[in-house]
């Protein structure tokens, strides 16, 4: 099975066709001008740029690892000095062995899981010996659309490629599907970078000209039409996000500040029986004192919105609070056992990171 990347489903609503060479006439007389020509030599700027590409793929490189699990293979990026490696939680979900390579190969390190926080797709691995050097990481904050960004990773198991593209755009919400042991995620201010992503870069660097990591590429869009990866479209979690998870996932294994927002209540997605579709997500259980409860949603209730747009299934009641923030009330749309409907506010919590 392929754990080493998730495409996101439904991201594109069409695709469009560039075709070339569609002129007629003196095609033939131009191109063998062209050829008569001189080739031009590089511009100042030109040459410029390639030396700002080629210090920074030698500045941070180094700090990409390749992954190799039981389940599949992904990338890394070395956050610390003590050999802590922060990569996707699908990268190593049910991974019974982990090893860690050095971008510029060696030896493969052994490495054990220290802590995932799947609700972000985040985990930290430890690997063991080895003299690995740490990326320094920037802030998302600052990225714009626009920017020059480089991939880094291991994709499709070529070890240390680079990929270039740009930030496409900024703070998306991106939902990714089950696959295998893991169960799926919703990023919430994902950085959406034009730089090929594909099965391996998952867990790899996305870098700026001034060698800063500010995303850990995650998932690349599907195209239904095409039946496969839409070109050009893939997705980063944050370095912001990665700064405030890490951390906790170094020192405890867990995450207690997710700063991610959250009902208060487990749920799981209702099918309707006669059309198959998912149509709500059903309250199965409330945390007491939390803003559900205080809201009187109890068990059984059904979520229908929340803030005016439905949810229709947990993924996208997750999106919606992706995009929210704890202490923040919102308007929730219920409907309960009889069939009654009402909108009751609540006063979201924090989800835990478990």
């Amino acid at each position: 099975m392929d754990r080493n990347i998730r495409l996101v489903a439904g991201i594109l609503a069409g695709t469009a066709v560039l075709l070339a060479g569609c002129g007629g006439g003196g095609g033939e007389r131009r191109a063998r001008t062209a050829a008569a020509a001189p080739s031009p030599s590089p511009t100042a700027g030109g040459a410029q740029l390639q030396q700002q590409y080629e210090q920074v793929v030698a500045a941070v490189l180094p700090s990409v690892v390749k992954i190799e699990t039981d389940q599949g293979e992904g990338s890394g990026v070395v956050y610390d000095t003590k050999g802590d490696i922060v990569t996707n939680a699908h990268v190593v979900a049910g991974a019974k062995q982990i090893r860690v390579t050095a971008s510029s190969g060696g030896s493969p390190l052994k490495a054990s899981l220290v802590g995932s926080f799947v609700a972000d797709d985040l985990a930290v691995v430890k690997a063991s010996g080895g003299n690995l050097r740490p990326a320094s990481f920037g802030d998302s904050t600052q990225a714009r659309v626009g920017q020059i960004v480089l991939a880094m990773g291991n994709p499709l198991g070529l070890a240390g490629s680079v990929t270039n593209g740009i930030v496409s755009a900024l703070n998306r919400t991106v939902s990714t599907k089950q696959e295998g042991a893991f169960p799926g995620a919703t990023i919430g201010d994902a950085i959406q970078t034009s730089a090929p992503i594909n099965p391996g870069n998952s867990g790899g660097a996305l870098v700026t000209l001034d060698g800063k990591v500010i995303g850990i590429p995650t998932a690349a869009a599907s195209d239904p039409q095409i039946g496969g990866a839409a070109a050009g479209i893939g997705f980063a979690a944050p370095s912001g996000t990665v700064q405030k998870i890490a951390p906790q996932l170094i020192q405890n294994g867990k995450v207690s500040q997710s700063g991610r927002a959250a009902l208060g209540a487990t749920v799981r997605t209702i099918v309707d029986p006669n059309s198959g579709e998912q149509s709500a997500v059903a309250v199965v259980e409330v945390t007491k004192g939390a803003g559900a409860d205080k809201a009187g949603i109890k068990a059984g209730d059904l979520i229908l919105a929340v803030n005016g747009t439905a949810t229709p299934d947990q993924t996208a009641l997750a999106a919606v609070l992706a995009g929210l923030k704890p202490g923040a009330t919102v308007k929730v749309q219920v409907e309960e056992p009889s069939g009654s409907k009402k909108d009751v506010q609540v006063e979201l919590g924090e989800l835990p990171g478990g």
